[in-house]
């Protein structure tokens, strides 16, 4: 009974090892298989892509407001009641349009009172104000000429008491009268001569007056100083207005302005001149064009930007200010610059590398992404341009790693 059971237990240890020794000779042999069909394992199947050299718009992403570059709101230079107010809002207008009226009747009057006063003053100068407008010289003034004559007969009669008064043949009451006589018209003389330099004077400031009447009696008519849209209507007909009180205001509405701010990284490239793209909420398929315009000379300290404006035609009147605008700013076109396709690119944690294919290994490489043209994507540094990258399965690939290379094709051939 005791052999029985050490035959069995023999037979427990004896089988397991020999299981494992098949199972060692079986491992050996597929080793020695590998071996004899060349001792290499299987490498990861890539298709490779070589760089390729574009050219590139570099552009600058802006967002604004357009504007109107003038924005009239015109006022009433004369008081007095609107008899017309010929606007409505939203009203297109053109330079020197009839926008109101203001009573002229007391202008009419005043204007009339001022050309009254200067008639008279300038029938005291000897002048009709229409062929002759400038007084002649005071000694061509007939007040003068009057006082002049008087002057110089007092003073022939001054001169004939001397000599009789000399010859005892004039009394000295008569003398001191012919002196007093002259010393009069002298007085009246210069009289007269003050009152022409006061005339003269009078003349202008009349003058001025009678113009200051007839612009005033003219501005009763008020008239758009702009063309543009009516964007506010103040004054109704039949109330009286003040001087400078606000009637209407006028926006311009072609051309427009797009007003933005641009990051100061971006002052050595933006300049007056450069194209610009932009699109609007209200029309979202219309593309529209314009070109810098404007540039601020100073940087934002507060927001690291610096203002633009760019002059928009909008001869359709689509546009209207106060909209929102995104789009961009054409700045350069650079060209032979290294570009590969997007799925040679690796990203990890914000970090882009390729792999780099060399004698049937891959080398993984890091490198710099630029902007996006396509299906290309801008290595900005890491490759020299000459290389060969995987273009498939990289998230099988790492440093080291054998692959098995499909023939290779440039970027530019992609579809």
């Amino acid at each position: 009974m005791s052999s029985m059971k050490s035959l069995k237990l023999l037979w427990q240890i004896l089988i397991p090892g020999a299981a494992l020794a098949v199972a060692v000779a079986g491992c050996t042999g597929a080793t020695e298989a590998r071996k004899a069909e060349g001792g290499k394992r299987a490498g990861v199947t890539v298709r490779t892509v070589t760089p390729d050299r574009i050219s590139i718009a570099r552009q600058v992403d802006i967002s604004g407001t357009v504007i109107s570059p003038d924005q009239a709101t015109v006022s009433s230079e004369v008081a007095g009641v609107v008899r017309e107010a010929a606007i409505e809002l939203g009203q297109e207008v053109h330079p020197g349009q009839v926008l109101a009226r203001i009573d002229p009747q007391e202008l009419d009057f005043a204007l009339r009172r001022a050309e009254s006063l200067l008639r008279q003053t300038e029938a005291q100068l000897n002048i009709d104000g229409v062929k002759v407008k400038e007084p002649p010289p005071e000694d061509q003034i007939a007040a003068v000429r009057l006082a002049q004559a008087q002057r110089d007969d007092a003073e022939a009669q001054l001169e004939r008491a001397f000599r009789l008064s000399k010859q005892g043949l004039l009394p000295q009451a008569d003398m001191d009268a012919a002196q007093t006589r002259f010393k009069m018209s002298e007085a009246a003389y210069q009289a007269a001569l003050q009152n022409v330099q006061s005339l003269k004077a009078s003349l202008q400031d009349r003058r001025a007056a009678y113009e200051l009447a007839q612009k005033k009696l003219a501005d009763a008519t008020i008239r758009a100083p702009v063309g543009g849209r009516i964007s506010e209507r103040l004054i109704h007909p039949g109330e009286y207005i003040r001087e400078n009180a606000a009637i209407v205001t006028i926006v311009q509405m072609n051309p427009l302005k797009l007003r933005t701010a641009v990051q100061e990284r971006h002052a050595g490239v933006i300049r007056p001149g450069l194209s610009a793209h932009f699109r609007v909420e209200a029309f979202p398929e219309d593309l529209f064009q314009g070109k810098v315009a404007f540039v601020s000379p100073a940087v934002d300290q507060a927001t690291r930007t610096f203002t633009i404006e760019i002059l928009v035609d909008n001869p359709k009147w689509k546009l209207k200010p106060g909209f929102f605008a995104k789009g961009i700013i054409d700045t350069q076109v650079d060209e032979g610059i290294i570009a590969v396709p997007e799925e040679a690119i690796s990203t990890l944690a914000g970090v882009s590398s390729v792999f780099i294919v060399e004698q049937s290994k891959v080398r993984q490489h890091v490198v710099t992404i630029g902007v996006r043209q396509g299906k290309l994507l801008e290595v900005r540094e890491g490759l020299r341009g000459n290389e060969v990258l995987a273009g498939s399965n990289l998230s099988q690939l790492a440093t080291g790693v054998p692959v098995d290379v499909e023939p290779a094709r440039a970027g530019k051939e992609r579809p």
